[in-house]
């Protein structure tokens, strides 16, 4: 009997038969060789080998088993690519904990609105107006705005967290989705969950999304949105209460870009932007 699941995938998979069913793969003595899909060449320099059930290539450097070529080729992480292979070969496996399968959810949803209100800012609001003029200007067209679902953060402390409150979730939450950063908190003021607690991480940034191989929204990528070289400042209205017109950040020190912090759905190590639409591409050729 074997001792896990991942090595009773491995005894139900050929190499061979599972990339072979990503790309052509042709037969070169004891191995098969093709053009490596993970870069760019003319000549073929990715092998894969039945006997060892590992695929390298000499031009990218990339090596594995099935296990490494699902993540790679896919885009995920390894406890999605075990799920992928073991519904594959038939393979069982443990029954997620609902509480988890629960806050990914919820952690889903809260990106898909998220992503929801960054376009509606985008469209609507008179600096979302602004930016939208500003991509048009350098060559991003309507089309490619609405493909990327491209957005904007507006320049106030709460506005995405006050949102996604008025829907239901907690603050607590948004910050696990990387949308809020926690404030320091003075503990003896004794304080309750409020809106002084955290901050929106995205403000005043043009919204880029990254989605997962499905499509769906797991992060966000913001550039600074500046005219004549200043950043728009924040109103005074939309400063947190409890320590005056003092921001958490000087916007003066803030990075050109941020992204999203890993979390439950993001891993920056293993995602890479535009996946979701490169796939589709990749399996059209």
């Amino acid at each position: 009997m074997l001792g896990s699941p991942i090595e009773e995938i491995k005894s139900k998979l050929d190499i061979v038969e599972l990339i072979g069913s990503y790309i052509k793969l042709q037969k070169t003595g004891i191995n098969y060789r093709a053009l490596c899909p993970f870069h760019s060449e003319k000549k073929p320099s990715f092998f894969v080998s039945p006997s060892r059930q590992i695929f390298k290539c000499f031009g990218c450097g990339k090596f594995g088993d099935v296990f490494k070529f699902v993540m790679e080729i896919e885009g995920l992480e390894f406890g999605d690519a075990l799920r992928v292979l073991a519904k594959r070969t038939g393979v069982e496996l443990r029954k997620q904990d609902p509480k988890l399968k629960t806050e990914r959810k919820r952690l889903y949803d809260i990106m898909e609105l998220a992503c929801r209100f960054f376009e509606r800012q985008l469209k609507e609001s008179k600096t979302g107006l602004e930016v939208k003029k500003y991509l048009l200007e350098r060559g991003i067209n309507e089309e490619s705005i609405k493909k990327w679902r491209l957005g904007y953060a507006p320049n106030t402390w709460q506005s995405l967290s006050d949102f996604l409150v008025s829907k239901g979730y907690e603050r607590e939450e948004v910050v696990r989705a990387g949308l809020a950063i926690k404030k320091e908190q003075d503990f003896s003021a004794n304080q309750r969950e409020s809106a002084s607690t955290s901050y929106d991480r995205f403000r005043g940034r043009i919204i880029f999304p990254v989605f997962d191989l499905n499509s769906q929204v797991i992060g966000f990528g913001g550039r600074i949105f500046s005219i004549n070289q200043r950043s728009y400042p924040c109103p005074p209205e939309a400063l947190p209460s409890g320590d005056g017109r003092r921001a958490p950040e000087s916007a003066s020190t803030e990075a050109k870009y941020i992204n999203t912090p890993n979390t439950l759905l993001y891993n920056k190590s293993w995602v890479l932007y535009g996946l979701n639409f490169a796939k589709v591409e990749v399996r059209r050729k």
